[in-house]
């Protein structure tokens, strides 16, 4: 049985949610759907796990739903106008989901993820899907750097021999060398710019929680990586919802958060709490900062911007604890659905590949969170200037030296560009 719990019209669409309640007796199953029709009749779904409930609750929650639905429709009014923004996005590699190296218009990316550029204008790309490590040359060509399609492993060594097991996070550094956050083998590592790869840290295969000595040390599916002005590594540890610091001489240690425990909670070192770190970029002052959201699991987790200082204080910078949405303004009140993808200019001004909401945002130096590019769970491809264009669970974000963004608009399979004009 399907309830309709929302309708509303944008411009060219109308986006209709559903309920749909099915299972046992004792326990019914709630799947939320999400139709959107265009002005050309084409239709596209996704579906959400809305959770387990007594059956008992449906009968309140189907009430509610319809006066919802009643008091929506009687009560509609036009959205306001969103203020142009001064972004245009554009496409410079990817197309359909594919595999194929060469110029950025013909190559195809499967499952883009992670994305990251040094200082020539090189970009890295990490596809989770396919398990390698693309390039992107300035002048858009695209090729491997390392792994082999769809081949999954550990090895440790140069270009197509090397392997990697779901690759997401990863940061270049020095123009020579790059640290990858590789998944499922619960590794980082490292990668020369001649396709060299080896294991930087942790225990392949082994899941854990363990500090010391970088190659003695064991983590959990690390999603993002970033690094400080001195050289050290901070990494999201992303299922043991801690932040993990890999120091210059090779020493490993938990920064913030407590492994293994989700929540919420400021404070420093294990006073504080995450669920789950996704995200992570450094500002020029060496404070640290990450999207705290769970991409995967029921309610988004946090949906917060946390704040870390050098010294390790743990802050709430932006958004409402537990309020998955979609509101601009005073970085207190705003709100995010599932960030998973962050970066920051060295004088603080941040970006978010807001990746449940379609959307990219910014936050500048005075706290003011704006969105700058797409359109609110419009789950679609476009280029285009600010709210024209659109994006498909974009999940990494990067900004150059220039104040150029580059986005991994993953579900669209493309690596996307951002102009402020």
């Amino acid at each position: 049985m399907f309830f309709i719990i929302n309708i509303q019209t944008r411009s060219k669409q109308l986006i209709i949610r559903l309920l749909k309640v099915s299972g046992t007796r004792k326990n019914v199953n709630m799947l939320y759907k999400k139709i959107k029709f265009n002005t050309m009749n084409k239709q596209t779904i996704s579906e959400k796990k809305a959770g387990i409930v007594p059956e008992k609750w449906v009968w309140v929650f189907s009430l509610a739903i319809v006066l919802f639905t009643f008091n929506s429709c009687s009560q509609s009014k036009p959205l306001a106008t969103a203020h142009p923004s001064q972004y245009e996005y554009t496409t410079i590699a990817g197309s359909e989901a594919g595999h194929l190296d060469g110029p950025g218009n013909k190559a195809l990316l499967y499952s883009p993820e992670g994305i990251t550029v040094d200082s020539k204008g090189n970009l890295f790309v990490t596809e989770y899907r396919t398990s390698i490590v693309r390039k992107i040359s300035p002048d858009g060509t695209v090729s491997v750097l390392a792994g082999k399609a769809m081949e999954l492993g550990d090895t440790d060594a140069k270009g197509a021999a090397a392997r990697f097991s779901r690759p997401h996070g990863l940061v270049a550094v020095g123009d020579s060398v790059m640290y990858v956050c590789d998944m499922k083998n619960f590794t980082i590592r490292k990668v020369l710019y001649d396709g060299t790869v080896t294991t930087f840290a942790g225990i392949s295969g082994e899941e854990g929680s363990l500090d010391g000595y970088r190659t003695k040390s064991t983590f959990s599916q690390t999603e993002a990586i970033a690094v400080n002005s001195k050289g050290d590594l901070f990494v999201a540890d992303s299922y043991n919802f801690t932040i993990r610091k890999i120091s210059a001489n090779g020493m490993v240690s938990t920064l913030a958060g407590v492994a293994k425990k989700p929540g919420y909670a400021d404070g420093t070192g294990a006073d504080a709490l995450f669920n789950k770190p996704l995200g992570i970029a450094i500002d020029g002052n060496d404070n640290i900062y990450i999207a705290d959201c769970d991409y995967d699991g029921e309610g988004g987790g946090n949906c917060l911007i946390r704040k870390i200082t050098p010294g390790g204080k743990v802050t709430t910078f932006a958004g409402i604890p537990k309020s998955p949405g979609h509101k601009d303004g005073n970085r207190k009140k705003a709100q995010f659905d599932r960030p998973v993808g962050i970066t920051v200019t060295s004088d603080g001004i941040i970006y978010l590949a807001d990746t449940e909401a379609d959307l990219i945002r910014k936050i500048d130096k005075k706290g003011n969170v704006t969105t700058i590019g797409g359109t609110y769970l419009e789950e679609k491809f476009a280029d285009g200037m600010g709210s024209e264009a659109r994006f498909a669970d974009p999940q990494s974000i990067v900004v150059d030296k220039n104040g150029i963004l580059y986005i991994a608009d993953t579900f669209n399979n493309r690596i996307r560009k951002g102009t402020k004009k």
